[in-house]
């Protein structure tokens, strides 16, 4: 009885430390996507100056790219974790508003990654449905065509809050055992880290491809047309 209240206590201070976290990360991280492009050039060496140019890219430099983002979340998270894990549960709160925000810029670089930008309405709400999709919440089309964003955002915050506290509450529920807190929270972070990126990818990665043969097919039909003038 006494650990059924502990949770359901628990489960609620990640729910509402969550839903405050990825709002303040909705309000406040945004990658830059030209300094973005300048870096996959740079530090990854994809030959592109554009986002479009990523459709032309090799599929398997692209994996590779979207890997080393997602081990490079997963480390920031895992230190994250080890450092504000040593006040166990009195450092929950903003643990995951931190959590919220380096989840956030994942999910943002692979966007850009597979070539989708976040500039208007519809792409900011595509962006929130690939972070749903993240935490394995499914948001249907209805919602997303009937919301304007100013809207939409909020309740899909609230369903990725929900399903984040059931997911986490189990895994964390040891860190109010101090002692071995940071330990956990380290690997725990970089669990949360790995498991939404990785979602993320499949998400986005599968957009990317359906754009990549609808580019295809258009070049095809470009090609036919020409040739029969």
């Amino acid at each position: 009885m006494a650990e059924s209240i502990q949770k359901n206590w628990l489960r609620l201070q990640v729910e509402k430390a969550a839903k405050k976290g990825f709002t303040r990360a909705y309000e406040t991280v945004k990658v830059d996507p030209a300094k973005f492009v300048m870096q996959l050039r740079v530090a990854y060496g994809v030959p592109v100056v554009t986002l479009s140019g990523l459709y032309s890219v090799d599929m398997r430099q692209l994996e590779d790219v979207a890997d080393s983002v997602i081990r490079s979340g997963m480390r920031v998270a895992a230190v994250e974790g080890a450092g504000l894990g040593l006040g166990g549960v009195v450092t929950l709160i903003p643990d995951l508003s931190i959590l919220a925000g380096i989840t956030m810029r994942t999910i943002q670089k692979l966007s850009l990654v597979y070539g989708f930008e976040y500039n208007t309405d519809d792409e900011i709400a595509e962006l929130w449905v690939a972070a749903a999709t993240a935490a394995g919440v499914d948001i249907s089309r209805e919602l997303l065509e009937k919301e304007v964003v100013s809207r939409f955002v909020p309740k899909v915050i609230q369903k990725i809050a929900v399903q984040a506290s059931k997911e986490v509450v189990e895994k964390w529920a040891g860190r109010i055992i101090p002692l071995a807190s940071s330990l956990i929270g380290a690997g725990l972070n970089y669990y949360f880290v790995r498991a939404w990126g990785e979602r993320a990818r499949e998400h986005f990665r599968e957009k990317h491809l359906q754009r990549r043969e609808r580019i295809r097919a258009e070049e095809a039909g470009m090609l036919l047309t020409e040739e029969a003038k």
